[in-house]
């Protein structure tokens, strides 16, 4: 029989599904009778239960699912007759008219939208690439150096300089009174390094061990702590120790701590490189793949359904609770984090799926098995063991199935980038490395 289709509004669709009451009936029996051979009842022995007493206590609940599971095998009927991409879960509400012996129930739903996508060729990107320099290896080998720096009390005449380690105790007061978070006993902070205001270290700076010190300190207007942001405090500040740093030295012995089997400065330089050049890649290929989505989205014309806007909004949800219980939060699954707040966001990842949904389905950029192979012998490279790597990504489905969303983003970020107008960008290191 022809399914006739109502057209809402744009996306949405309404059809009406009609059930008979005589099949709902026989399911009904048939269940209750599958159920009653294990119901148990003071009284009567297991499978002797009678059906009426079986009807009555389980009745209404075994009609409920037995009419969902018939609406649902309805809807997927009739939405398979009418050739229509349902998005998300229809809402079923029953009619009160049906024919007699029916029962008759409006199914509204959304279907997924046409996508339009104009010439790529009018679009216009900025590209960006980055080289790792010997400044930028210089730079890494004084992280690691400050990584495994050591620490040695200086004498009761020094003064604390930038480098040093210092404990103090302090408390400040705003107007007199103490605030929040404005005092604290044996707090280390490294000098110099940027861990505390520069009025608070300037302060600091060339004191000595014993000595103590009243000053002033505005903070800054964006402070992270709202009560004291853009107000002006005193502080009492009294150096209790003070200790110098020592850097090692960079030699074989510093490679070799490094995990560095040559044990030569060239070899951990070397090491520093390819791993540095493996970080520039991945976010050179980051920045100029958001550049092409962006460019990809603005060339599209589409609508797109709410219901896969609220079905993303939730998702965000729930991995916005899950994120506070990894940080401790006490009865973080029950956080009241309002969908709302990522309606925008969840909106423009769904708008950019469709688009690209539609653009790998139309250019056949679909990943092929060399392109997954490929990636993830590449991704295996920055550990120990990449052999292994390789077999732990092989031998599970979600997390071949999360290789391939990658690759189909590479190939889509290639096919875009082959087409656009496309102005390239030499970005530093440095401005690169600072990019979340």
């Amino acid at each position: 029989m022809a399914v006739t289709v109502e057209t809402l509004e744009k996306l949405e669709r309404r059809i009406t599904l009609t059930l008979a009451a005589t099949v709902i009936n026989s399911e009904v029996e048939s269940r209750l009778k599958k159920l009653a051979r294990t119901v148990k009842a003071d009284g009567f022995r297991p499978g002797k239960v009678p059906m009426s007493f079986v009807a009555q206590r389980y009745g209404a609940q075994v009609q409920y699912e037995v009419v969902n599971d018939k609406l649902g095998e309805a809807f997927s009927a009739a939405a398979n007759e009418a050739k229509l991409r349902v998005a998300g879960m229809p809402s079923i509400a029953q009619k009160d008219e049906a024919a007699e012996g029916e029962l008759a129930f409006d199914a509204t739903f959304e279907v997924y939208p046409e996508v339009k996508i104009a010439d790529l060729a009018d679009a216009e990107i900025e590209r960006v690439a980055a080289e790792v320099t010997e400044e930028a290896i210089d730079k890494t080998v004084e992280i690691l150096r400050k990584q495994r720096r050591s620490f040695a009390q200086r004498g009761a005449a020094d003064v604390a300089a930038d480098g040093d380690r210092v404990t103090i105790d302090f408390e400040g007061k705003i107007d007199g009174e103490p605030f929040a978070g404005g005092k604290a006993d044996g707090f280390q902070f490294l000098l110099g390094e940027g861990q505390m205001l520069e009025a608070f270290e300037k302060a600091v700076r060339g004191m000595k061990a014993g000595e103590s010190k009243t000053f002033p300190l505005a903070f800054p207007e964006d402070y992270h702590g709202k009560d004291v942001a853009g107000k002006e405090a005193d502080f009492l500040v009294t150096v209790k120790k003070i200790e110098a740093q020592h850097l090692p030295d960079v030699n074989e012995s510093f490679a070799k701590a490094l995990g560095i089997k040559e044990g030569t400065v060239e070899a951990l330089r070397a090491d520093i490189k390819k791993n540095l050049e493996r970080e520039v890649k991945f976010r050179v290929l980051a920045k100029n793949k958001g550049a092409a989505m962006d460019a990809l989205v603005g060339k599209a014309e589409l609508d797109v359904p709410k219901s896969l806007i609220a079905g993303e909004a939730e998702r965000m949800v729930a991995n916005a609770r899950e994120d506070l219980k990894k940080r401790g939060i006490k009865d973080a699954d029950k956080a009241p984090i309002p969908a709302e707040l990522f309606n925008d966001q969840a909106e423009k990842r769904v708008r950019l799926g469709l688009v690209v949904a539609e653009l790998v389905r139309s250019q056949n950029l679909q990943a092929k098995p060399e392109q997954l192979q490929a990636h993830i012998e590449e991704i295996s490279q920055s550990y120990e063991k990449p052999a292994e790597v390789v077999r732990w990504y092989l031998s599970d489905r979600e997390r071949m199935a999360e290789v391939e969303a990658v690759v189909i983003e590479n190939n889509v970020t290639d096919f875009i980038l082959g087409k656009a107008k496309i102005t390239d960008k030499q970005l530093p290191f440095d401005e690169l490395m600072a990019t979340a």
